[in-house]
């Protein structure tokens, strides 16, 4: 692999070992890097969901499977600052619709107002941060539960993990794999959901016997939109991503980190050149970045835990890609250096849907 391959990308997350059992978090956006993605097609798993049908263990008297299954929005059924049963219930038809609301906590912060305005605007209703009868009357076509019994897996435990992370980036070339931090992590981002809510509706759980059930939220499995997109749309100001197929028609919505005030994004329109799945990410000197003192090229392996996440979408602008995260609760809440950043199962869903060739508009203006 020669210098000339490789490609800056977005806003570097680390690992601050000893915070939430080395899970990333995003550092000061002077800090970027490079990367050259490649990799291999990690084989889809069977995620085995049963619907639960059966009483389950409840974060306080509201985090219960019935009362998230038949959640109804009415007065103060939303939280911005807790997650609720109608804001789980919510999230999870948004997400089964193909309109993102980002990682699954349960809140009605802007991610998933966002998802929703773009919902109603698809269906042709008024768009607004307020949940209209309309609108949830068109969601809840899609009847079936919510919460779903999910038996836990050997390969789900058997690793391996990470036992930490060095905050320096050049320390990290010399892990053979950027893993998941723990069981829980790996399980949260299977299911699309925060870890505090996995463990909320999981109270004393521990996420590592195999043969363990767990309560989980039921997106639809890991089922695909098989619609090819003709085009791409990414909105620097409201920070978001959208996919259209040949008639115009919205296939995908999804929360995003666009660029920066000091690293903006292009503008105009480029093209998807390749897609990376499992990306190898590769720091390349000649950028001289805050942070990063190493005048040598080096590489940082794949995994979730990868600064560039799972899945590295290059585009016809040299260093600008889209891809994914270590930090899903984190999109669309911080800035990046240029690229567009989604959860790891965001931009798995978009790399399925696109192809070389595809167009990406950049519209909008970086907010202030």
């Amino acid at each position: 692999m020669t210098e000339r391959d490789s490609r800056p990308v977005n806003c570097y997350d680390v690992v601050w070992v000893g915070w939430r059992a080395a899970r990333p978090f995003e550092v000061p956006t002077s800090i970027v890097c490079c990367a050259i993605a490649f990799g291999r097609l990690v084989t889809a798993i069977c995620l085995g969901l049963v619907l639960s049908s059966v009483p389950a263990p409840a974060s306080g008297a509201e985090l219960n499977v019935d009362a998230i299954n038949s959640a109804e929005p009415s007065g103060n059924t939303f939280s911005a600052d807790k997650p609720t049963p109608a804001g789980i219930r919510l999230q999870v038809l948004l997400d089964r619709a193909h309109f993102s609301p980002g990682e699954i906590d349960g809140k009605f912060g802007e991610n998933a107002k966002k998802a929703l305005r773009a919902y109603a605007e698809a269906q042709n209703l008024p768009s607004s941060d307020k949940l209209t009868g309309d609108v949830w009357k068109k969601l809840t076509a899609d009847d079936r539960p919510v919460i779903a019994n999910y038996t836990i897996a050997e390969k789900d435990v058997s690793g391996p993990f990470l036992h930490e992370l060095p905050a320096k980036m050049e320390e990290m070339q010399d892990i053979p794999n950027l893993s998941y931090a723990s069981a829980r992590e790996g399980l949260a981002e299977k299911f699309h959901m925060g870890e505090q809510l996995l463990a909320a509706l999981n109270p004393g759980a521990r996420f590592d016997h195999p043969g363990d059930t767990i309560l989980v939220v039921d997106t639809g499995g890991q089922t695909k939109n098989s619609a090819k997109a003709d085009r791409i749309e990414v909105d620097k100001s409201r920070q978001t991503v959208k996919l259209f197929d040949k008639s115009n028609a919205l296939l995908g919505f999804y929360p995003a980190t666009v660029g920066s005030e000091e690293k903006p994004s292009p503008t105009g329109t480029l093209k998807v050149t390749e897609i990376s799945h499992n990306p190898t990410y590769r720091y390349n000197p000649d950028y001289h970045f805050k942070g990063v003192r190493s005048r040598k090229s080096f590489e940082i392996k794949p995994g979730p835990n990868n600064p560039v996440g799972t899945v590295w979408i290059n585009l016809s602008a040299e260093g600008y890609g889209i891809h994914g995260t270590p930090s899903p609760g984190k999109v669309s809440k911080a800035t990046s250096h240029g690229c567009v950043r989604l959860t790891n199962w965001d931009a798995e869903r978009v790399a399925n849907q696109v192809s070389k060739g595809t167009s990406v508009a950049f519209i909008g203006h970086p907010p202030s």
